[in-house]
């Protein structure tokens, strides 16, 4: 057996053109939405990652303000131009480019953010939020996963989902959307004794945790569905994701490659998140024209 692809490329163009239509629906009352992108430093990932956020919005009918920086910008300016985007309707989601100079603490930078405009879903009050169930932004990259599960017809109910890493951007928010969809949920990690024994027992498996052929063949249920977040080089240079894809995807069920699987959803999902504050705000400004 051979698994079925889940094309994040395609699945991302169907998305993005519900964002523009959604933007398209807004400009009409008067509101373009509006996403701030924040890079203080040189990171040459950090600005391709920036670019390629910037061009997704104007593609897709949104408007987006850079900011570039130095990195010995001090803390105290970042946060007093976050503060300024805070304030600036015509502003409705901020993201400050993550990893940040050594001087400035990036989650106090983080939770500066009006919650409102949190479009990363980093803030504590978002992470409560999914945590709890009420309304607010998700991590755009668990959240483009949970988009991919459903494109399928995955139904998550009763199911056994197996995360691979804990991290608060990943591993920890992607926990708790399965969670949400009522899969049973196991998260392991460095210190998981027996990796293959928890994802042998798996429906779907996610992998994040950065790290090669952290899940190989032997360690994979036939059928199951194999999300791979990992973004990795190999020894000639090539990306690759945290799944041995070519010994795997005879076993799975459905398998995202690297590239082309969760990589495009997460910008995708930035987008989604973006028109969604603008949507959220869109009332509060008719009111106050």
């Amino acid at each position: 057996m051979t698994a079925q692809l889940i094309d994040g490329n395609a699945l991302s163009r169907t998305l993005r053109t519900e964002v523009a239509q959604r933007a398209a629906a807004l400009k009409i009352r008067g509101v373009v939405p509006g996403l701030a992108v924040v890079l203080v430093g040189e990171n040459p990932a950090s600005q391709v990652y920036v670019r390629n956020k910037v061009k997704a919005c104007a593609d897709n009918g949104l408007h987006s303000v850079l900011e570039q920086y130095p990195s010995d910008l001090s803390e105290a300016d970042l946060l007093a131009r976050v503060e300024a985007l805070n304030n600036d309707p015509a502003i409705h989601g901020i993201l400050v480019q993550l990893p940040l100079p050594p001087h400035i603490d990036a989650q106090k930078v983080i939770e500066a953010i009006a919650p409102a405009k949190d479009v990363d879903g980093f803030h504590v009050a978002s992470a409560g939020a999914l945590m709890t169930g009420l309304p607010g932004f998700w991590p755009c990259t668990p959240y483009g996963c949970m988009k991919m599960l459903e494109s399928i017809g995955f139904q998550l109910r009763g199911k056994h989902a197996v995360v691979i890493g804990r991290s608060n951007i990943v591993g920890k928010p992607m926990a708790l959307m399965l969670l949400a969809e009522s899969a049973t949920v196991t998260i392991c990690h460095s210190a998981t004794a027996d990796l293959g024994t928890m994802t042998r027992q798996a429906d779907v498996i996610v992998a994040a945790v950065g790290k090669r052929n952290v899940l190989t063949a032997d360690m994979v249920k036939p059928g199951a569905v194999v999300i791979d977040v990992g973004m990795n080089r190999n020894e000639e240079g090539k990306l690759c994701g945290d799944v041995d894809f070519d010994g795997v995807k005879e076993v799975a069920g459905w398998i995202t490659p690297v590239p082309g699987g969760v990589g495009p959803m997460t910008i995708t999902m930035l987008l989604v998140n973006t028109v969604e504050a603008a949507e959220r705000a869109a009332p509060s400004l008719a009111l106050t024209a």
